[in-house]
């Protein structure tokens, strides 16, 4: 414990930045953290969190390694990435630098070393695993990580490990390739329930471009996913600085770990091709599950992500409305509904109603609201939809439906057609 606080009071990163003044997370989000997001803040080489870090021990089932984390203990637990390198290659020479670069946004870090530098990716996939079982449970740094909000990411036969840990632990919120390498046989993605991107290089003569398209085409139409192929990298692209790897990997992160939806402009569609040779994505990249989503290690099958993206995705026209969740209704109401645009394109747009139960526990909730002329539902999380004419209905999931006195959960629903504001009514049962 000792070499862990010398180490932290050691290396404080970002004390000179705006990280040092406390965010408070949204009301309707208690994972989304920071200022709103910009082109030049999604860019930057830090994010809004000082930051330090520690020396983890050989033990746990991997070779040590290191831990990077926001200092700010004020907004509760942190998304976690556990990173891998590849194949003969250690953590400390090839993927430090993205340590504190991504815990500065916002994400508790830990990039192990392997038992043996020539481990195959059957054996990195078991080690990031055990990182993760380490970071949760036992390390130090426990208490600044939510167990529910965890990802992995390695480099070439560490993006290969990185593919199959995902295949092992569906529980993952997301999994990042990077140059992922062949572990014997082509990876075969199509069983994946873990949202999945991969960042390749455009001139990478050992992961080549053909290769990642091949896994790519695995990846179930079911599961978010995406590919950026960046433009004159190589295979070792990914073990230096690379800016343009970091300004698609933090929108991503924050989208899966976090379930910000303010960073879903930045790759639906790609908002800065510049570096990027090709880009391939399943818009509007919706996170199964959310903040709303019960303590378990699996995602609840009831919320899978939706499977028939719009056909085109420009970036949200129709920012998040300021307005917080309702308070408590009025006593003698069972429960309200209020309802928000997330985010509109063309023909379609994402809308979010929060249910908050009355003076009395809910067992069990409903909603209705009347969809407007050429309006159409094409996917709900967190609820149960069924329609009949032009009236929707919504009912809880099997994991939302009691709610204390007071209390709130939401539901979301993919649409077609252009948004309205509806009003819609809530009773219980």
């Amino acid at each position: 414990m000792a070499s862990w606080l010398s180490a932290g009071l050691a290396v404080v990163l970002g004390l000179m930045m705006a990280g040092t003044t406390p965010y408070a997370a949204a009301a309707d989000n208690p994972y989304q953290r920071g200022p709103d997001p910009t082109p030049a803040s999604v860019a930057a080489t830090r994010g809004p969190f000082a930051t330090t870090q520690a020396t983890v021990p050989a033990g746990n089932g991997f070779n040590g390694g290191f831990v990077y984390y926001p200092t700010d203990t004020s907004l509760g637990t942190w998304g976690a990435v556990a990173i891998v390198p590849g194949y003969s290659a250690l953590f400390a020479n090839e993927e430090a630098w993205m340590g504190p670069w991504l815990a500065s946004f916002g994400f508790v870090v830990l990039g192990i070393e392997t038992n043996s530098r020539t481990d195959g990716a059957d054996a990195r996939a078991t080690q990031l695993l055990a990182g993760l079982d380490y970071l949760t449970r036992t390390s130090p740094v426990r208490s600044r990580v939510d167990p529910n909000r965890l990802s992995v990411m390695g480099h070439s036969a560490g993006g290969a490990g990185t593919l199959l840990a995902a295949l092992r632990r569906p529980s993952l919120r997301t999994a990042v390739g990077l140059a992922p390498g062949t572990p014997g046989n082509n990876l075969n993605m199509s069983t994946t329930q873990v949202p999945t991107l991969l960042l390749s290089g455009q001139n990478d003569g050992t992961v080549t471009p053909s290769y990642v398209q091949g896994i790519y085409n695995t990846l179930p139409a079911g599961v978010e996913h995406a590919w950026a192929e960046l433009a004159g990298n190589d295979h070792l692209s990914f073990t230096r600085s690379n800016p343009t790897e970091m300004r698609l990997l933090i929108p991503w992160l924050k989208i899966f770990l976090d379930y910000d939806t303010r960073y879903t402009q930045f790759l639906c569609p790609l908002s800065n091709s510049t570096g990027v040779s090709r880009y391939s994505s399943t818009c509007p990249l919706v996170p199964p599950g959310g903040p709303t989503t019960p303590p378990t290690t699996t995602p609840p099958p009831t919320t899978p992500p939706p499977t028939t993206p719009p056909p085109t995705t420009p970036p949200p026209t129709t920012p998040p409305p300021t307005t917080p969740p309702p308070t408590t209704p009025p006593p003698g109401t069972a429960c309200t509904a209020t309802y928000r645009t997330i985010g509109s394109w063309s023909g379609g747009f994402q809308g979010e109603v929060t249910v908050t139960a009355g003076s009395a526990a809910v067992d069990g909730w409903t909603t209705r609201w009347q969809l407007a002329s050429g309006q159409g539902i094409s996917q709900v999380w967190n609820g149960t939809l069924s329609t009949s004419g032009t009236t929707a209905t919504v009912r809880n999931a099997d994991y939302n439906g009691t709610l204390a006195p007071g209390t709130s959960t939401t539901f979301g629903f993919l649409g077609t057609g252009a948004p309205t504001s509806p009003s819609p009514t809530c009773t219980s049962p």
